[in-house]
């Protein structure tokens, strides 16, 4: 058992912000589910959305994130996180993060667009912003002598009141158990504080450009121990993923299409976005973006569609976009004379535990920040280039918040270790790459960018047959990476169905053809354990 003054379950972003905003004044421990830099922060290509073009304003931006997210935000929330996102790229500036400076000597950071923004205000790093803001963050933790952090640690469980030695229904967090790869042992951490900063569930879909840890853990573990979670159906597709059968999830950034990117059918050869939003055509929120391109390959039976900037102009297209101009040079596609086959593909949980403006959860010593919880910020749809900076304000508004309270944190009691005395090892793997393959494809053709109450129905009705199978296959076998992953990619799969299911109304990234109108009052979609 290893105890620690505060616990962070993630090493991205969110976790490693709060981190670095605790270790002047404790010990704080982060674990890592792979490598340190694996998980989605790593990711993101696009940049940070924040009001630093002369003639924007705080209200633009907060107009923005509540017209994308269909008015379902909490405009306290929205108002809270932008109002912070000046100071916070300010932060990752000063922790070496390389921002692209202005262009043709103007002075500042140079800021693209994206769908949805008003103005130009994505602060980037090239198009691998995500990158070097990771590298920096660890970077950061590795050189401060209060961090310890602890890779290819799979999180189990929490472990609460349940787990003292004496049962207690009183709701505590207290740690966590966590499968050590190295060993193959369930080991126990305990700390006065745990912050959840474990990302979103989008490996619930076959088709993701979410790196392969994003299996929803953090969201159900929080479930299963008590809290509440929220407004799960809103699974954000990105429109533009490369389409290719070698790499399954290559994202196309949205800057492409906010430099002048072109969506084109590949059949007719004609631009195809005027006839879905003849206003803001490749410029509007990704939801119908999404949609567009859904319906277009639909209805003409294409694999995919075509996304062209080729007429910016080879020297432009190298200086704006080089990690993708060299990873699809690569593959055989060249970007600067010929377009590039994209499909949408699921992209970010805008759902997740309950947090409140501090990132507590409903549980006594259980924080959350980022794409596991769900603040009100990103409401029906997240604007793009807004998560980032939400795993910025929240890991230090959770931090703020552990710092102010620490007296009232009680110290962890004694916990019962993990008890593997009644398992055995695994005789059939395949049940859990069977299971993990389907549960993808029924989310993917039942739960997809389009639903019907009847394609709900089906995957929920599928998920309760899993359900018996794997929780009688968890009780019997020892624990391994992949039947947690498992485990929890069903848990985050019901919550989703479940929520779908509950909204009787099409609303931002939820759209059923069952209730194509969008109610007058919107209300978020609230799942109590």
């Amino acid at each position: 058992m290893a105890e620690t003054d505060i616990l962070i379950i993630g090493s991205g972003a969110a976790g490693l912000t709060a981190a670095l905003n605790l270790a002047d004044r404790f010990r704080v421990t982060v674990l890592a589910k792979g490598r340190l830099d694996e998980g989605s922060t790593a990711w993101a290509q696009g940049g940070i959305a924040a009001v630093l073009e002369p003639g924007d304003t705080f209200e633009n931006h907060v107009e923005d994130t509540m017209v994308a997210g269909a008015g379902l935000n909490d405009r306290d929330v929205v108002e809270f996180v932008v109002e912070r996102a000046p100071a916070a790229i300010e932060r990752l500036a000063e922790l070496g993060v390389p921002f692209n400076a202005a262009e043709n000597g103007g002075n500042g950071w140079h800021l693209t667009r994206e769908g949805g923004h008003s103005h130009r205000r994505i602060v980037h790093v090239d198009d691998a912003t995500g990158w070097a803001v990771q590298v920096a963050l660890i970077r950061a933790a590795e050189a401060h002598p209060n961090i310890t952090l602890v890779p290819d640690m799979v999180a189990v469980d929490l472990a609460t009141s349940r787990h003292e030695l004496r049962y207690s229904g009183a709701g505590n967090v207290w740690g966590v158990y966590a499968f050590n790869r190295a060993t193959g042992k369930v080991e126990l951490y305990t700390a006065r504080a745990t912050i959840l900063a474990t990302g979103g569930a989008g490996r619930t879909y076959l088709f993701s450009t979410a790196p392969r840890g994003a299996t929803g853990d953090g969201i159900a573990m929080a479930w299963r121990a008590g809290a509440r979670v929220s407004n799960m159906e809103f699974m954000q597709f990105h429109p533009t993923c490369l389409y290719n059968l070698e790499v399954k999830n290559f994202l196309i950034t949205e800057a492409v299409r906010g430099e002048g990117g072109r969506l084109v059918n590949p059949q007719t050869g004609k631009r195809f976005m005027p006839y879905y939003d003849a206003d803001r055509m490749e410029l509007a929120p990704r939801d119908v973006v999404a949609r567009a391109i859904d319906a277009e390959i639909k209805r003409f039976g294409l694999d995919y569609v075509h996304l062209d900037i080729s007429h910016r102009g080879a020297d432009f297209v190298k200086a704006h976009f080089p990690t993708i101009h060299a990873k699809l040079l690569g593959l055989g596609i060249d970007m600067t004379t010929g377009p590039i086959p994209v499909v949408p593909a699921q992209h970010y949980t805008c759902g997740g535990v309950v947090v409140d403006r501090d990132g507590r959860t409903d549980l006594p010593g259980l924080y959350a920040a980022g794409e596991v919880s769900q603040s009100g910020l990103h409401g029906a749809n997240r604007l793009a280039s807004n998560s980032l900076l939400e795993c910025f304000v929240y890991g230090e508004a959770a931090a703020a918040h552990i710092a102010a309270h620490w007296d009232d944190l009680p110290r962890p009691p004694s916990i019962r270790p993990w008890d593997e005395s009644r398992v055995t090892d695994s005789d059939e793997e395949v049940v859990i790459k069977q299971n993990w393959t389907e549960i993808r494809r029924f989310m993917w053709n039942y739960v997809g960018i389009v639903r019907t109450t009847k394609r709900l129905e089906r995957a929920a009705h599928r998920i309760k047959m899993m359900q018996e199978e794997i929780a009688d296959y968890y009780g019997h076998f020892r624990v391994t990476p992949d039947l947690i992953e498992l485990r929890n990619l069903l848990q985050s799969a019901e919550l989703i169905v479940k929520s779908a299911l509950h909204r009787k109304e099409s609303r931002g990234l939820h759209y059923t053809l069952d209730y194509p109108r969008t109610v007058e009052r919107p209300q978020d979609t609230i799942l109590i354990p």
